[in-house]
């Protein structure tokens, strides 16, 4: 396990924790009493810790290496061996950075599509830092027409820092591929469920992220431009990154309080990288609260409050 420079009390009374847990298990001292004590002040100290955090953490957090990324989710909480995953966009390519396919939920199937990281440079590289091209949009459309087609639901994961920005993408039309995957999935005649479960950046994040219900994991964020950019655009510099995140309110908490999500998912304690498997249980326990909900409109009442949800979004003056 990484820790972040504010998690390092976390990391120390943790380390003690298991020191305490081997020293039991090798010497055969009775150390239950002791271990107990320390089991109970590092959920204290996590809990202080997490109930104080500003938003740049929070930024720093949705970031963490250890964090959960599109494909562990969707293999966690699909059935075993259930998702197929789906590739090419039929004009260009296959672009790595946005994944996709069908897979069930208890006995629904349902379509995943998501922009994904990797875990190491190698695998960073690959999936180009969770990146897309346009050709990962127009798959990701491509993915979402065949499961209209099929009248399957849609659930988006996004984690992304942005659409790529090399020139090559804009020669073959970033704009216009997320521009068309916003205005399709406007009219999508089956439920869409967006889950923002780290970075929430720019067109990279809306080019997927139309939907009927809209929920973000709580150490997540969903902003215009990172904090960093912001301040670089501004300042000159990345060192008022942390006031650019406060300024920007990019956190679950401000973008719920603005009305531009519906829901705030609450990570287990530690965060979603400090115990995942519980993540994938909280997260599967949604999608299925709002499939349930979605599933009683017909095709035109879904496709109108989807419509009316993102023309309500804003404030207008006479």
């Amino acid at each position: 396990m990484e820790y972040l420079d504010f998690e390092k009390p976390i990391k120390e009374i943790y380390d003690q924790y298991i020191n305490c847990i081997l020293i039991e298990k090798k010497s055969g001292v009775n150390m239950k009493e002791v271990c107990s004590q320390l089991q109970d002040k590092l959920e204290q100290t996590i809990k202080k810790l997490h109930s104080q955090l500003t938003p740049w953490q929070r930024v720093q957090l949705s970031r963490h290496p250890n964090r959960p990324y599109t494909l562990d989710y969707i293999i966690s909480i699909t059935k075993k061996d259930s998702f197929i995953e789906l590739h090419g966009d039929r004009y260009i390519g296959d672009d790595k950075a946005m994944i996709g396919g069908f897979g069930k939920i208890e006995e629904k199937t349902f379509m995943f599509v998501g922009t994904q990281k990797g875990k190491n440079t190698k695998d960073r590289q690959y999936r180009r830092f969770g990146m897309p091209n346009p050709e990962g949009y127009r798959k990701a459309l491509r993915l979402m027409k065949l499961a209209e087609k099929f009248r399957k639901p849609i659930v988006t994961f996004i984690d992304t820092p942005g659409a790529f920005p090399g020139i090559e993408a804009e020669e073959r039309g970033q704009g216009e591929a997320i521009g068309k995957n916003i205005y399709e999935m406007m009219c999508l005649k089956v439920p869409i469920i967006v889950i923002i479960i780290g970075e929430g950046a720019s067109g990279g994040a809306l080019g997927i992220g139309i939907g009927d219900k809209v929920s973000m994991m709580e150490n997540s964020w969903y902003s215009v431009i990172s904090p960093e950019s912001c301040s670089a655009i501004l300042w000159g510099n990345w060192e008022k990154k942390e006031k650019s995140a406060e300024t920007l309110k990019l956190t679950a908490e401000d973008m719920h309080k603005l009305n531009l999500i519906d829901d705030i998912i609450k990570e287990p304690l530690g965060g979603a990288h400090f115990r995942p498997e519980l993540a994938y249980k909280v997260v599967k326990k949604q999608i299925m609260k709002y499939y349930k909900q979605l599933s009683f409109f017909d095709t035109e009442v879904l496709i109108r409050n989807r419509k009316n949800k993102y023309i309500s979004i804003g404030f207008f003056y006479d």
